[in-house]
């Protein structure tokens, strides 16, 4: 089939040599212009590698865009991890329309930091959607879904890296041939179960200390590796990425005050929340790199009776 790619970074990249690997013509490329002073897009440097013609329009409104792609010609477009907004007479021009990737199992979980938010509040099972985008956000009819669970201590680079990036890839080429064939159903999302969540940024992956550790927890695994769970000592940021949760069972079992250093090991440090207590493996202050969690103790003086969120 003749496709048009609309995305960015490595997940169009992966998509764009997807379809070329089983020689599927891929008539144009387009994604988003970089900042200033930032390097080439992982897809725009494939695609250039490659010898295709790449198209980056500040707005896709903008009648140059529409006509770019109509000049294409394209059978399918395929939007993989696209930012831009894409109005709905630009995504009707390829002959068979557009189709869309989404790492959630739609209608939950709409909006731009969907991997984050089902680990953030401890859902067991996540997945993908690939559906007709429209001019509402994430809310055109369903293709095809694939689920996959969220263990207890996944997250949100093994939930994505390890499962919804290689089979959404997989999942755009066998919807493309679903649509290509006639062979594909379109379901209406149901807007009684749908969700919109905003994005995960900095002031969500913030932890209070004084929440419950499953809380907690899952503030750090769904921000890990970014946009990285952090809090404060002294008003300096320490930001936590791999960690283990440690419910108390009893209350002779309980150690520490909340936000307060409990223990410092070998290779760890452990804060108190309530219910149990967060044992942190990996950290990084505002002056070191990435390091272990008793590295850390070490380089800012982190001690017994340390209360973190100061």
């Amino acid at each position: 089939m003749k496709v048009a790619i609309i995305g960015q970074q490595d997940f169009g990249k992966a998509v764009l040599e997807a379809f070329l690997a089983r020689k599927d013509e891929v008539a144009g490329v387009f994604c988003a212009p970089e900042k200033d002073g930032a390097k080439a897009d992982p897809l725009k440097a494939a695609a250039q590698e490659k010898g295709l013609k790449v198209f980056q329009f500040q707005s896709l409104r903008a009648p140059e865009a529409h006509a770019a792609l109509r000049d294409l010609k394209v059978d399918l477009g395929i939007m993989a991890y696209v930012l831009q907004f894409a109005p709905q007479d630009f995504v009707n021009i390829p002959r068979l329309g557009t189709i869309q990737y989404h790492p959630s199992l739609l209608p939950r979980y709409r909006g731009p930091s969907s991997i984050n938010w089902p680990i953030a509040r401890g859902d067991t099972k996540t997945g993908l959607t690939i559906f007709r985008p429209t001019d509402g956000l994430d809310e055109g009819p369903v293709i095809l879904q694939k689920d996959t669970p969220i263990g207890p201590d996944d997250t949100i680079g093994s939930v994505y890296f390890d499962r919804l990036f290689p089979l959404g890839v997989q999942a755009m080429l066998e919807a493309a041939d679903l649509v290509y064939a006639g062979r594909h159903r379109e379901v209406v999302q149901d807007e009684s179960q749908a969700t919109y969540e905003g994005w995960f940024r900095a002031a969500e992956a913030r932890i209070n200390w004084a929440n419950h550790a499953d809380v907690v927890y899952n503030t750090i695994r769904a921000a890990n590796p970014a946009p990285g769970a952090w809090t404060t000592l002294n008003g300096r940021k320490i930001q936590l990425f791999d960690a283990r949760k440690h419910p108390f069972r009893t209350f002779g079992a309980v150690k520490g005050k909340i936000g307060e250093v409990s223990e410092v090991t070998g290779a760890s440090f452990f804060v108190t929340a309530q219910g149990g207590r967060i044992e942190v493996l990996k950290a990084k202050g505002e002056e070191t790199r990435k390091i272990g969690g008793a590295e850390l103790a070490a380089a800012l003086g982190l001690t017994v009776g340390t209360v973190l969120g100061t």
